[in-house]
């Protein structure tokens, strides 16, 4: 989506529609007169997802429709500004302020939850909040590390950790991988000094993997996630989901890197290690840590056969594929069915490749709109459907930006 009015004029102009003064808007929220005026007036650039969430409420709308924006194909199209500003920000560097509120400070618990949200709005491909709401994120989890002491200062560098690991995630589907990289650096060196630096550093260099994956840069990125899974491997008897799960998607980027680069066995064993790791989790579970499980990790190991080019068994797999025990995210489940569409194209089972679209719209209908596969895959129907196709194939054509 891109914005057709900024937050102060569409603020501004919903509540007059709805015939409601400052003060009445403020109270309905449950937040400060001072806050609705200087929204308005443009003096901040960015809000707090909990003020956001309060205005759209008390104004019966959606974050998105109070935040006015329409449809974007890709995010790429999307403004970076405010998250470069957020992410390369230095208290040591006069001159770049802060994007949120100076007065006060977010206790650990609510930042700790507001931390939640952006990553909620990552996972869910609503870009567009996460882009409005993660820069006072890092701000507030900045701000909390200044001045908390002991116990909360380092449960505050775990939540700025997390937040630069969106900021990481985000930039690098917007394409700016080397923003992508300077997040993912400074979420490990906050992990370091938080309240449980293991885990959270191996969670910040996973991303770090995957940024390097994205820069072509493939037996660095294997060895860094290799490197890292190997000291927090669990024990046979481990069934710690969160060290499980990070050491699993270790795995998965180390895989990724090693079919890219070529290595197929390498990428197998990898997957089968991470598969073993699946198993003995005996759930799948989707939390900041991982997404990981039983069938998380055969999804993975399917989508590799499809990318290693064996479409016919990649399809033959994913009729097996065991139910889900816990949560995978939409959007993993998603991705999934985009791969299985290219691996039907692949065999030139068209109707196959539609289903795998409109069941991969249907489960992510925002994130699928910002992956180039999906957009691929429907292009190539287009071009070699014979004859019309009826309203559905027409409608997928326009969700996946093949036509206007």
């Amino acid at each position: 989506m891109t914005v057709s009015r900024p937050l102060s004029e569409n603020l501004a102009r919903i509540r007059k529609a709805q015939d409601l003064s400052q003060e009445q808007l403020a109270e309905a929220a449950s937040i400060s007169v001072d806050t609705v005026a200087r929204i308005e007036q443009g003096t901040r650039a960015t809000s707090r997802p909990a003020t956001l969430g309060k205005l759209a409420a008390a104004l019966d709308v959606s974050v998105e429709s109070l935040l006015g924006y329409e449809p974007a194909r890709h995010p790429a199209d999307l403004d970076a500004s405010q998250l470069r500003h957020a992410i390369t920000t230095s208290g040591g560097i006069p001159g770049l302020d802060e994007f949120a509120d100076t007065e006060d400070l977010v206790p650990l618990p609510h930042l700790a939850q507001a931390a939640h949200s952006a990553w909620r709005a990552y996972v869910d491909g609503r870009h567009e909040r996460l882009l409005h709401t993660l820069p006072a994120v890092l701000a507030d989890a900045r701000r909390l590390v200044q001045v908390a002491t002991d116990e909360e200062k380092a449960g505050a560098y775990r939540v700025l950790s997390a937040a630069y690991r969106v900021g990481s995630g985000i930039a690098g589907r917007m394409g700016l991988d080397d923003l992508a990289w300077s997040a993912a650096e400074r979420a490990v060196d906050a992990a370091r000094h938080s309240d449980a630096p293991e885990i959270e550093t191996a969670i910040s260099l996973r991303y770090l993997a995957w940024t390097l994956v994205r820069q072509g840069r493939l037996e660095e990125a294997e060895r860094v996630a290799v490197t890292t899974a190997e000291r927090i491997q669990p024990a046979m008897l481990d069934r710690d989901p969160a060290r499980a799960g990070v050491f699993g998607n270790l795995l998965f980027n180390a895989a990724t890197a090693a079919l890219l680069g070529r290595r197929v066995t390498q990428a197998t064993d990898l997957l089968t290690e991470a598969h073993s790791a699946a198993i003995r989790a005996t759930k799948d579970t989707s939390n900041e840590a991982a997404i990981f499980g039983p069938r998380v990790a055969t999804l993975q190991q399917i989508d590799s056969v499809a990318r290693a080019g064996d479409s016919e068994q990649a399809l033959h797999l994913a009729d097996a594929v065991p139910k889900a025990r816990g949560e995978v995210p939409a959007f993993w489940e998603a991705g999934h069915r985009l791969r299985l569409a290219t691996a039907a194209l692949d065999l030139r089972q068209d109707r196959r490749a539609v289903f795998f679209l409109a069941e991969a719209r249907d489960l992510a209908p925002d994130w699928v709109r910002h992956q180039p596969l999906g957009e691929t895959v429907m292009r190539q129907l287009v071009e070699r459907a014979p004859r019309r196709r009826g309203t559905e194939f027409s409608t997928l054509a326009k969700h996946y930006g093949v036509v206007g």
